[in-house]
């Protein structure tokens, strides 16, 4: 009995939407370090930008590529690889403190206008943290499939408290042969046309490796941002995924009414819905963003 490749495996177990991949390219971020961003073109010149940012293991275009060109009706998109992401910056250590500060650079250094802020899971808590950290960089946030905390609960908390003791322990390794391997991996998938999505979702996948996971699951077990959630003060929409498996509805849901006037938006869908349900959460995130938007506008006259 041959046993399937994996490749074989998500063909035909893994539906995975088509939609056209930007193209992309390296920027460098000054005293940083460089990412592989894209920047789709909105509808006008002065069209707002929203800037997305990826879940955990992924790729700013593996997350988000299938809403891309319906949120371009509106809005000028862009999306980066976060550090030890994809292609993102390769650092000594990894902090959603410093995934926050890249975004603010990336802003800078692309001269972008009227930002709003989009994240799905992972990138969702580095949202939150840029506009902690750079509030005046910022005028929306769009907040999806999130959390204030991952300890809620005790699995939560044996599992990340485990995570966080195994990275200690792994420190040893050497993160410089990581980086190299990682970089290939990555150089591979840049030379790949997408002609198949499950070929280029599964080069997207390899790109990140399984150390830099750990370490962004240790370092998002350490976030809470109930104490200051009250003091956003920027137009804010939550997209809500009702059968999250991951992180628990109802603490999304928690999240959003310490927002001061933050809307949620739920959805009838799983944590890996803004992919694999994509017909749901795409129309449920242009929603979101668009109404984000129209509340930003409105505050700019006034």
């Amino acid at each position: 009995m041959t046993v399937p490749s994996p490749r074989e495996v998500l063909r035909r177990q893994v539906y995975m939407p088509w939609a056209l991949i930007p193209a992309g390219r390296m920027v460098e971020l000054p005293g940083r370090g460089s990412t592989y961003v894209t920047d789709t073109a909105g509808p006008t010149p002065d069209a707002p930008t929203l800037v997305l940012l990826h879940a955990v293991g992924c790729t700013g275009l593996l997350t988000w590529y299938p809403a891309i060109q319906p949120l371009s009706r509106r809005f000028r998109v862009v999306t980066m690889d976060q550090r030890w992401h994809g292609r993102g910056i390769q650092s000594p250590q990894f902090s959603l403190h410093d995934c926050a500060d890249d975004v603010a650079a990336l802003v800078e250094t692309l001269e972008l206008r009227h930002v709003v802020v989009g994240g799905y899971s992972m990138g969702s808590i580095v949202a939150q943290r840029v506009w902690r950290q750079h509030p005046d960089r910022i005028e929306g946030l769009v907040l999806c499939a999130t959390t204030d905390r991952f300890r809620s609960s005790v699995a939560e908390r044996v599992f990340h408290q485990g995570l966080e003791v195994a990275m200690v322990g792994a420190r040893g390794l050497s993160r410089s042969r990581t980086a190299v391997k990682a970089a290939r991996t990555a150089a591979r998938a840049l030379d790949m046309e997408p002609s198949d999505i499950h070929d280029w979702a599964m080069a997207e996948l390899r790109s990140t490796s399984p150390w830099a996971v750990g370490q962004a699951l240790a370092a998002l077990g350490r976030h809470h941002s109930r104490p200051w959630l009250d003091r956003i003060d920027v137009p804010t929409a939550v997209v809500v995924t009702l059968r999250d498996k991951v992180l628990d509805p109802d603490n999304q849901i928690a999240l959003a009414r310490r927002i001061p006037g933050a809307t949620i938006h739920d959805i009838d869908a799983g944590h890996a819905s803004c992919v694999l349900e994509a017909e749901t959460f795409v129309p449920a995130l242009v929603e979101a963003a668009t109404t984000v938007d129209a509340r930003r506008r409105d505050l700019s006259r006034h």
